[in-house]
């Protein structure tokens, strides 16, 4: 039997997403010393909005995330599983080889997965389309050079050089450079979400799930030392909420365990392998009936298939 259809958003709630998604550019429209990646930008699930300033349709694609709503409450530790599992997959990271790294070559990763996108066109009807966010991406180590992102089999070169690089576009050396200690590891990651996602940001998200999602986002995207790996896993541990998820499935239908945070009405979920603790992607559940789906749809799933260190922009592992 087909799920009932999802009714169209009232248009008060239209007019919340909307002062939301403000809100979002306004808190994003400062400058940063690197573009944020692209793996992450895709991540998110997009919306777009038409203009009724013109007769024709004309939309604006903005890559956003739905912040809480929920008045502040306590949130519990990491639970139990959470952490069994997130050790697991710290101590698998560390017996890992130490990559050999150059500064001439190249950070790479291979995903398949796709992301959900909300179109709105002049009269307010709401549909939504799948979007794919399969791609393969070569960062340069040291990040002198750019970076090439190959999708749907057209390559290109993102137009800025990453530079140092940062927790929002990351370079190997950078990764390098993070503290090993947990605890020293997630107050640098905090910094940056209080700083965009603090009690005076205007931001809805909170530190604890930008937190979550930074991490998961270096993890899915980069390749880093197997150290930075293992304290990053350790790192989450710290963070508030986090839960397991006896049974998850990746993008490329690879079932798992996850270790999973809940924010606003949705469950983002990174997916382990049960026998080896190897993280296998990401993906978001919807755990309520919203304008993006039904309760239980997977409204964006990752899938890591490659990774590693390659000497030229092109090759694989």
């Amino acid at each position: 039997m087909a799920p009932a259809p999802v009714p169209d958003p009232s248009p008060q709630k239209l007019r919340a997403r909307r002062q939301h998604l403000l809100n979002e550019i306004d808190q994003q429209a400062a400058p940063r010393s690197a573009p944020r990646r692209e793996l992450l930008r895709r991540r998110r699930r997009v919306l777009v909005l038409g203009s009724a300033a013109v007769a024709a349709v004309t939309v604006v694609a903005v890559s956003i995330g739905f912040g809480e709503t929920m008045a502040p409450r306590e949130v519990p530790p990491a639970s139990a599983a959470s952490v069994d599992l997130l050790e697991r997959a710290a101590l698998a990271a560390a017996a890992e080889p130490l990559p050999t790294a150059r500064p001439d070559q190249y950070a790479y990763v291979k995903v398949v997965g796709h992301t959900t996108v909300l179109s709105e066109a002049e009269g307010g009807a709401m549909q939504r389309l799948r979007q794919d966010a399969g791609m393969e991406q070569w960062t340069s180590v040291d990040g002198s050079r750019r970076t090439l992102q190959r999708k749907g089999g057209a390559d290109q070169l993102l137009p800025e050089i990453p530079g140092k690089g940062s927790l929002n576009s990351p370079t190997y050396n950078f990764l390098a450079a993070l503290p090993t200690d947990p605890d020293a590891l997630l107050e640098r990651i905090y910094e940056d979400a209080e700083a965009d996602h603090g009690a005076d940001s205007g931001s809805t998200t909170g530190p604890d799930q930008q937190a979550f999602v930074a991490i998961g986002d270096l993890l899915r995207s980069s390749t880093a030392p197997p150290a930075i790996t293992a304290s990053l896993y350790r790192a989450a541990t710290r963070i508030p909420g986090v839960v397991a998820v006896p049974d998850a499935v990746d993008a490329a239908g690879r079932h798992g365990v996850a270790v999973a945070r809940v924010h606003d009405g949705e469950r983002t979920e990174w997916v382990f392998d049960k026998s080896t603790a190897r993280l296998l992607g990401e993906r978001t559940v919807l755990l309520e009936d919203n304008a993006w789906g039904k309760d239980g749809a997977v409204v964006a799933s990752v899938a890591i298939l490659d990774s590693g260190i390659v000497n030229k922009a092109g090759r694989t592992p």
